[in-house]
Parts: structure tokens; sequence; C-alpha cells
């Protein structure tokens, strides 16, 4: 698989931040670390602590990317398929399928 190019993991980052800022208040921030061809993201609560969300899978596509739930139950990434009955989609749509997992009560 492809690197993620600078300018992706850039652009990514922002539009996941926009998109937590406007769907869920219930972050006060949103981290995005990269290593090979994964992006993971974590939520940050507001009382500081940190929340692993998400696993995006770069398949050479700046708005198409695979993605894994981090699972508290088994502190691992699982492969998901959306809602939408795909196993990739765009980020914000695997963001919103984690936030409606572990901040939704």
């Amino acid at each position: 698989m492809p690197a993620i190019p600078e300018s992706t993991k850039i652009s990514l980052a922002q539009r996941l931040r926009q998109h937590a800022r406007d769907h869920w208040p219930q972050l006060a921030g949103l981290h995005v670390r990269y290593h090979g061809q994964f992006a993971y993201v974590e939520g940050e609560l507001t009382d500081g602590d940190r929340l692993p969300l998400i696993r995006l899978r770069y398949g050479g596509s700046a708005s198409i990317w695979g993605f894994g739930l981090y699972l508290a139950s088994s502190g691992k990434y699982e492969n998901q398929i959306l809602p939408t009955g795909m196993s990739a989609g765009t980020p914000q749509e695997a963001l919103d399928c984690a936030c409606d997992l572990y901040l939704s009560h």
C-alpha cells in the first residue's frame, strides 16, 4: 500500500477535527497520529482523558478509507462495516460510527 502523502495527512486531520466540532460536542479535541498506511484517531474528552476511537486505512484515496473500530474489550482495532454496508467510506462516517458507540447515551 502507498504511504499517506503529507497533504492527505493535513487535510484528513482538518476534516476530522471540523466534523468533531460540528457533531460531537462531547469531544474537547481530536488527535490523529500516523503509522505506515494507518491513521489512528483518539478523542479527547472534556476532562482531558483520551479515548481511542478508530484506525483508518489509506488505500490511495484521500476521501475513501477502510476503518477499524477500537474495541475496549480487546484493546485492539477490528475492521468494521459502516452503517452503509460498505467496508470503506469517508473518515467522517467512520468517526460517527465510533462516536455513536462510545459517546451517545
